[in-house]
């Protein structure tokens, strides 16, 4: 997947571990995939475990997104758990991927490097998280704002559409606290045009398309060539078995 993503111009990936289920080895292997492809990777995860997100991070993945942030001290707590010295307590190894196994040492510039080019994404999706929206944009050792909109949407009481002033609404007020912080945001995209509009307001954090939107397409489709396929009138032989339709 990767590979066939990094082929396609996909910048990054973005693996769901809040939602599924993961073992650690498991990201892993998916996180050196990333590297082989040299494509990044992004690790959505439940956890909030300082050493589980900074692990994640050793591992070689790009960036954690950590979903329901919603408040300045919350986001302050995961700057502490994924960045190192001075902006955070993030645990010193420098011995995993994200350091090329120790192989470069340290006076190179590996805390400084990591601080910067690994990233800390949370979601805005709740009430709350609007609300605090200003503040939580402002944490320092904080990059990026990513829109949540199913749960955004319940909360808000309305469709999960993007037409939805509700929802338009939302997604200026997120915009604004990132242009005023110098933060990127975003949110999935599910067409061209919202892809245009939502580069043209300003996001950079645009995801589009997905494993289970790839599985849910294509099936329909497969199942719908067997169909056509079989109900072809095939050239009659006498000589041949009688075929039977068995349903189970």
């Amino acid at each position: 997947m990767p590979a066939h993503a990094a082929h396609a111009g996909f910048d990054a990936i973005w693996l769901d571990s809040e939602h599924n289920t993961w073992e650690r080895r498991e990201i892993q292997r998916m996180i050196s995939l990333h590297h082989m492809a040299d494509i990044d990777c992004i690790v959505r995860t439940g956890s909030r475990n300082p050493t589980d997100l900074y692990r994640l991070l050793e591992d070689g993945a790009t960036a954690v997104l950590i979903p329901m942030v919603n408040s300045r001290k919350e986001a302050e707590d995961l700057v502490r758990a994924t960045k190192f010295a001075p902006l955070g307590q993030r645990g010193v190894d420098g011995g995993g991927m994200d350091n090329s196994f120790g192989l470069k040492g340290r006076d190179y510039g590996y805390f400084q490097i990591a601080n910067r080019e690994t990233l800390l994404i949370v979601q805005i999706e709740t009430l709350e998280a609007l609300d605090a929206v200003d503040e939580i944009a402002a944490t320092p050792g904080l990059d990026g704002l990513f829109i949540g909109p199913g749960d955004l949407a319940l909360r808000l009481e309305c469709p999960m559409d993007w037409a939805q002033p509700a929802m338009q609404k939302a997604q200026a007020r997120v915009a604004a606290a990132a242009a005023k912080n110098g933060i990127a945001w975003g949110r999935p995209a599910r067409s061209q045009d919202d892809i245009r509009a939502l580069a043209a307001a300003g996001a950079r954090l645009i995801a589009h398309g997905s494993d289970f939107g790839a599985v849910s397409a294509m099936m329909p489709q497969f199942g719908k060539r067997f169909d056509e396929a079989l109900e072809t009138p095939q050239p009659v032989d006498d000589n041949a078995p009688k075929a039977a339709a068995i349903a189970e």
